[in-house]
């Protein structure tokens, strides 16, 4: 597979943080709907492997690429527990699904980059990028601590707000540290691949797999704990508005920008490049939505602010070229 041109990857970095904006709006807007998240994710999940799994019959490069993974790990040359990547994606959505509604969009996204941004550290550095370990510079590390730092001021005014919840922006936070990692491991799963869909397509029946036992595990533990009073339910699916159910087509086309993108950029340089887009994404759902978010405020638009100077400190546009 040709690999695209620096700048073209750039470009689908930026275009990649406004799918996510956009996926956790959409996933949100179901799970309120719905009144259950894990369902909520389970189905966005599911209509994404439905998706990709439709892409794979019709397109030889994914079941070569499928196939490549499998001869890998029984070569050993792949070891079997980056194939669970996807799992972190699913644990990603059920979490995204479950606070949007909560904290809105552009809180989230905030919180979330903070953990890609300090995640990224780690990874780059321990080389499971598939590119090989990189230097953790001052940049890099003023970078991720600015990105923490913004999380706090976006937030600062909310504090007296009784629906407003510490526990949601720290789940935000743990959201963004898992995509961080599945990033990181779906580079590497791409090196054998060589077909980003492919990887995609992996990530989807893993998660699938992951939110399904997690959702039977809670329906029956709830029953078995308090079986009188269990109101673990299942809802039927809601009517509409129809963009609820894009977040599984967002997530096949993004974990399949991501998979090629991290491995030739790393996971660092990909999460500062794709801020701008998932900000300012975010911050337009918001604006528009205001009755989930709390309203958009001084505090948010610096905290944004701040993510981007976040971007500028790192330095890795510049590093990157050199």
């Amino acid at each position: 597979m040709k690999v695209p041109s620096k700048a073209r990857l750039e470009g689908l970095a930026i275009l990649s943080g406004v799918m996510i904006a956009l996926q956790a709006r959409a996933n949100g807007e179901l799970s309120a709907k719905l009144g259950n998240s894990l369902q909520a994710a389970l189905i966005s999940f599911s209509s994404g492997l439905l998706i990709i799994s439709a892409i794979a019959l019709c397109t030889p490069r994914i079941k070569s690429g499928m196939k490549a993974i499998f001869v890998a790990v029984v070569a050993g040359a792949l070891p079997k527990w980056r194939l669970f990547a996807g799992m972190l994606g699913g644990a990603f959505v059920a979490i995204q699904t479950n606070i949007v509604p909560v904290i809105g969009v552009a809180v989230y996204s905030v919180a979330s980059i903070a953990g890609q941004a300090v995640i990224s550290l780690l990874v780059d550095r321990v080389g499971i990028t598939g590119g090989g370990p990189k230097t953790i510079t001052p940049r890099r590390v003023g970078a991720a601590g600015v990105t923490v730092l913004a999380v706090f001021v976006s937030v600062i005014d909310r504090f007296d707000d009784r629906n407003f919840s510490i526990l949601a922006v720290l789940l935000a936070l743990l959201a963004g540290a898992f995509v961080g990692v599945q990033r990181a491991l779906n580079g590497q799963i791409n090196e054998f691949a060589k077909e980003s869909f492919a990887t995609s397509l992996l990530n989807f029946i893993m998660g699938t797999v992951f939110l399904l036992i997690f959702l039977l595990f809670v329906a029956g533990g709830a029953a078995l704990l308090s079986p009188a009073e269990n109101d673990f339910s299942l809802s039927s699916l809601p009517t509409g508005p129809w963009w609820i159910y894009t977040g599984g087509v967002i997530g096949v086309i993004y974990i399949a920008f991501t998979a090629l993108i991290v491995q030739h950029l790393g996971v660092l340089i990909f999460t500062v490049l794709s801020v701008g887009g998932q900000l300012l994404g975010s911050l337009i759902v918001d604006l528009f939505h205001p009755e989930t978010s709390g309203g958009v405020g001084a505090a948010l638009i610096t905290g944004i602010c701040l993510t981007y100077l976040g971007v500028i400190v790192s330095g890795e546009r510049r590093s990157s070229r050199a």
